[in-house]
């Protein structure tokens, strides 16, 4: 290499550093997008729109939702893979995005180590409600009920590997019963399916399916935790409901494109903190059955998505469970 050839060489490695120190330093500097794998109306959407208005008064910056619904919110998992590393594009994501789908689907577009940790925003259980003209009042009824007519009940969910499909997938399978899964794109649609009696039940999340219990368009079985809870007043632990070999939880969590430079990351991460400390976003989350779980650092949360790929990719394959 010529001394000509080494000092432009040299220029442009300086310039790349600075503009790239530039660009760390002055982020955000505009909008932000926060993309949600599922339709309105759903747990995501609800966790979402609570927590993009306090993170973006912490980052100072409007955050705007957008919608990306199908194949269990791979499209948005795809999209945002994809996206420039620059701290302008987030994804909101479930268990169904970053462990299932790209371990066990290979023709996805996507896998997840294209995705970036930020921090977990919430925890929750499951909960499973069904049509009140079903006449079912309890979890041991509706055992009884699936093993007296296998397959003939049909339960609906967010779609295809998502945490309801793998919840009702795991209780099929403790229960020793069989009963036909219906997905749908949101867990918003897959609720008004069981209100309409297309389906008979489901097992959603706290946001979709709580406020509809209380308006006495669902019955309320049981949460699949082991024991009550807060989130949940008024509805069995799975110890209680007789059948406490059931306990399953599902989480959210912030990621970014890979190669997004880590001090956007940490700024984010804090913002993120931030904004969920907030009592009046706690209270919003609580009512609708969601507990705020924020991870101690990105690198904390990827760890823990290490060992817990191994939970949800292994109920996959005990279970028999198609996320195609």
């Amino acid at each position: 290499m010529t001394l000509l050839k080494i000092f432009v060489t040299a220029i442009l490695l300086a310039l790349n550093i600075q503009a790239a120190s530039a660009q760390t330093t002055s982020y955000p500097n505009k909008p932000i997008k926060l993309i949600v794998g599922f339709a309105p109306g759903g747990a995501a959407d609800y966790v979402a729109r609570n927590v993009g208005v306090a993170l973006g008064q912490a980052l100072g910056q409007s955050i705007v939702i957008e919608n990306k619904p199908g194949a269990g919110s791979s499209i948005a998992a795809e999209q945002v893979a994809k996206s420039a590393p620059d701290g302008y594009t987030i994804l909101i994501a479930s268990p169904s995005s970053i462990s299932v789908n790209p371990a066990l689907n290979q023709k996805l577009g996507y896998k997840a180590s294209d995705l970036q940790p930020v921090s977990q925003l919430t925890s929750s259980p499951l909960v499973i409600a069904v049509n009140p003209n079903l006449g079912i009042t309890s979890v041991k009824e509706l055992i009884a009920r699936a093993k007296k007519s296998p397959g003939t009940l049909n339960y609906a969910t967010s779609g295809n590997g998502s945490a309801p499909h793998l919840g009702a997938a795991l209780f099929s399978q403790v229960a020793d019963v069989k009963m036909t899964h219906i997905p749908f794109r949101g867990g918003s649609l897959a609720i008004q399916s069981v209100i309409a009696g297309d389906t008979q039940l489901t097992f959603g999340t706290p946001p979709s399916t709580l406020p509809m219990i209380q308006a006495g368009r669902l019955t309320g079985l049981g949460i699949s935790s082991k024991e009550r809870s807060s989130l949940a007043p008024g509805l069995p632990g799975m110890r209680e409901a007789g059948l406490p070999e059931f306990v399953i939880d599902f989480w959210y969590g912030f990621f970014v494109p890979t190669g997004t430079p880590a001090p956007i990351i940490q700024k984010i991460f804090e913002a993120t903190q931030t904004a969920l400390q907030q009592a009046t976003v706690k209270a919003a989350l609580a009512r609708e059955g969601t507990e705020v779980a924020l991870s101690s650092s990105p690198a904390q949360f990827g760890a823990f998505l290490a060992q817990d790929e191994k939970f949800w990719v292994q109920l996959v394959k005990s279970a028999n469970v198609s996320v195609d």
